[in-house]
């Protein structure tokens, strides 16, 4: 049997840096655990960095991708696809959309949207030099040129100017700022309703709710970017719900399709009527294997009450969290809506995640000093304790 050593030889040879890769090889996973290449357990609180809401291998997600692969796994998209069919009609009517489109990622999913809000706007507007888009300091959109260019984090755009042009960015919970950058070439206003990678920062109701007034007003489409939040991870469907609004356009991706690759772009029948057939595309995008894939996710994820267990354990760990955090100086607050939680440090947060990784705990630090935790929505009370209990361990050390 290959270990994990060996597994980290073979990767250094072949596979290019562009990951911090820890010394874990996991190989097999169910629910909140997963187990390495050398047979050790761990307590996964990352969940795929909140792509595995259902927990490892859910029962109904693995059948669906098992029965769908031995039918039909990819067909072009120059035919009716059924599951994709399915899949639109299900987000489509548990949303403000009316119509779907799919590909194979979160980026992909938010570059559709700044092409599909650049070509309505002028259509609309009968102004080509309306295509400028609004987005927030701190934010993550994405890794591909247009999508590093609406990112708000400079480490992020680092090296790959000239960047796309026409993307303003303000600071994040901020109506007064957004307001100033209003031109008469904005188009839209981009944001994630709670930011994932830039800390797990949520904004005020009352901001959200002047985001959507002022781009009513100002006639721009309001871009939601729900790829990390969305599908259940706030105890909401969708974040926006928390907010009270709705957007024009929304993105979804991550936890969409229970680990199968899939990114998806809703929008209303007024906006997605811009595209037309040779606008936009994706080769692979909602095909056969994947939609059947992210039937089952919503399916289950509506049936068996997971948003309401959701708001219930977030509750539970965001407490934990708490009164764990009370016992330490370097823990300023603990911040976050259901089970997308951060934990402000005034210390780095790397090492806590590697003595993490010895006793057995996957999570992750964002922002530098920001814990970030999102289990699986399937996590149970034990799980948690145990969580608290191994992260109370590495506190004292750290302390001592």
């Amino acid at each position: 049997m290959t270990t994990t050593e060996q597994w980290v030889e073979r990767s250094d040879r072949v596979i290019m840096k562009t990951y911090g890769r820890y010394p874990i090889v996991p190989v097999r996973g169910e629910g909140c655990r997963v187990w390495d290449a050398d047979g050790r357990e761990y307590l996964d609180f990352l969940a795929g960095v909140a792509v595995n809401n259902l927990g490892h291998c859910h029962p109904r997600v693995v059948r669906a991708i098992q029965e769908q692969a031995a039918t039909l796994i990819h067909c072009s998209n120059y035919y009716q696809i059924p599951q994709q069919i399915e899949l639109a009609e299900l987000l489509c009517s548990h949303s403000f959309a009316d119509k779907a489109f799919f590909c194979n990622s979160g980026a992909e999913a938010n570059e559709a949207a700044i092409k599909l809000a650049r070509k309505y706007s002028r259509e609309t507007f009968d102004n080509p030099e309306r295509y400028g888009i609004i987005t927030a300091a701190d934010s993550f959109h994405g890794r591909t040129m247009a999508t590093v260019s609406a990112t708000g984090q400079e480490k992020i755009q680092r090296f790959f100017d000239p960047l796309l042009h026409g993307f303003a960015h303000v600071p994040f919970n901020d109506l007064a700022a957004l307001e100033a950058a209003i031109t008469p070439q904005t188009c839209a206003v981009m944001l994630e309703p709670i930011q994932g990678e830039g800390g797990i920062n949520a904004p005020s109701a009352a901001y959200m709710q002047g985001v959507r007034e002022l781009c009513d007003r100002h006639r721009l489409l309001l871009i939601l970017d729900e790829v990390q939040v969305g599908m259940g991870r706030t105890g909401k469907l969708f974040a926006h719900e928390h907010f009270g609004i709705r957007p024009d356009i929304m993105t979804l991706a991550k936890a969409l399709a229970g680990g199968a690759p899939i990114g998806a772009m809703l929008a209303t029948d007024a906006v997605a009527a811009s595209f037309s057939p040779g606008t936009h595309g994706s080769t692979f995008g909602g095909n056969p294997l994947v939609t059947a894939a992210a039937v089952a996710t919503i399916r289950t994820m509506l049936e068996e009450g997971l948003l309401n267990r959701c708001e219930e354990m977030g509750e539970y760990l965001h407490g934990e969290l708490e009164t764990l955090g009370t016992k330490y100086p370097f823990v300023k607050e603990v911040r976050g809506i259901g089970l997308m939680i951060g934990m402000g440090l005034s210390i780095p947060g790397a090492e806590i995640v590697k003595k993490g990784h010895q006793r057995g705990l996957l999570l992750n630090v964002t922002h530098d000093t920001v814990l970030r935790f999102v289990p699986p929505l399937v996590v149970t009370k034990q799980e948690v304790n145990r969580m608290i209990e191994i992260l109370d361990g590495i506190f004292k050390e750290i302390e001592a």
